[in-house]
């Protein structure tokens, strides 16, 4: 049976390489189950500050449970898309490091009532934030079989979209797909070829979570609001868990580090070049320790960037 508990990945490291300044002010932009606000807190000092944000109200819940007592934390309910908005209603200013761990908590996946797994029933909902937008359930309904075969292509990278598009298109055809047991059915029965140790459902569940939330959409925008609400001197700190995270993850900060940079050919001197940030570091990835702890850390991949002088 898997644990109900969540291992926060890349813990003490993301935490280490972000604050800088315990007396700063920081923002933990996926608060999950806490982990890391918790290790922030521990290394703040009296005057420092922490602003989490989660879409999740269980999460919320748990925050106020675990910090309420704490005057250095706040917690906001939400899309860290809207991070600059969480901050100016907050308390917090002069940001000195944000924190995203994207992906989905244990909890989360765990809990067959949120929708998220394909290993136990329960409702297809899917929803990070259950307060707004449509369930997995309610977009398949109103999705055409094209859109569908999109999203399982660019979210999952699913080899066989148009065999499952086509599947989950039939069995509409039949009733209404409602729980998540019978759409892993139904994915399984249109993929010809499974994987070895990963469930044939996998990519598809990725890929249809990715696009009921938002989540690259939202990612994007993050990573823009947070590179311009950090002080001189501040840090975002990123962790993703699969490819097409990283990937918009890497080709942002890669652009933010040219700076006013010209197109290759074009002759200036360096000295002219104007750069607000810099890398700190190469990607870092859990060492095998961790992933032999935790095998959901196998695929983290950290990077940060730093603010280096006011665009």
């Amino acid at each position: 049976m898997q644990s109900n508990v969540h291992e926060t990945v890349l813990l003490e490291g993301a935490v280490d390489l972000m604050v800088t300044d315990p007396s700063g002010s920081y923002v933990d932009a996926t608060f999950g189950r806490g982990g890391h606000s918790e290790c922030i807190l521990s290394v703040l000092a009296d005057d420092g500050a922490l602003l989490a944000i989660d879409k999740d109200l269980t999460a919320i819940d748990i925050a106020q449970e675990q910090f309420s007592s704490d005057k250095r934390f706040e917690i906001s309910h939400g899309s860290f898309a809207d991070i600059a908005a969480h901050i100016s209603s907050s308390k917090i200013s002069n940001v000195k490091g944000v924190l995203a761990d994207l992906g989905v908590s244990s909890p989360q996946l765990d809990n067959a009532d949120r929708g998220f797994s394909f290993m136990n029933d329960g409702p297809l909902d899917m929803r990070m934030d259950v307060t707004q937008g449509q369930s997995a359930a309610e977009w398949l309904a109103s999705a055409d079989e094209a859109e569908v075969v999109k999203v399982l292509r660019e979210y999952g990278e699913e080899k066989f979209a148009k065999r499952i598009a086509r599947g989950i298109s039939d069995a509409l055809s039949i009733g209404p797909i409602t729980t998540t047991l019978q759409l892993a059915k139904i994915v399984k029965d249109a993929n010809p070829s499974w994987e070895k140790h990963k469930h044939p459902a996998t990519r598809a569940f990725q890929a249809i979570r990715i696009k009921v939330n938002n989540e690259l959409g939202d990612l994007e925008q993050l990573l823009e609001s947070a590179s311009q609400c950090l002080a001189v001197g501040g840090r975002l700190v990123v962790i993703s868990f699969h490819s097409l995270e990283d990937r918009i993850v890497k080709r942002f900060m890669r652009k933010k580090t040219k700076g006013n940079a010209p197109p290759p050919g074009v002759p200036v001197f360096e000295k002219d070049i104007i750069r607000h940030f810099k890398l700190v570091g190469k990607a870092i990835k859990p060492d095998a320790q961790e992933i032999e702890n935790n095998v959901r850390a196998r695929s983290a991949v950290m990077r940060i960037l730093e603010k280096i002088s006011d665009e």
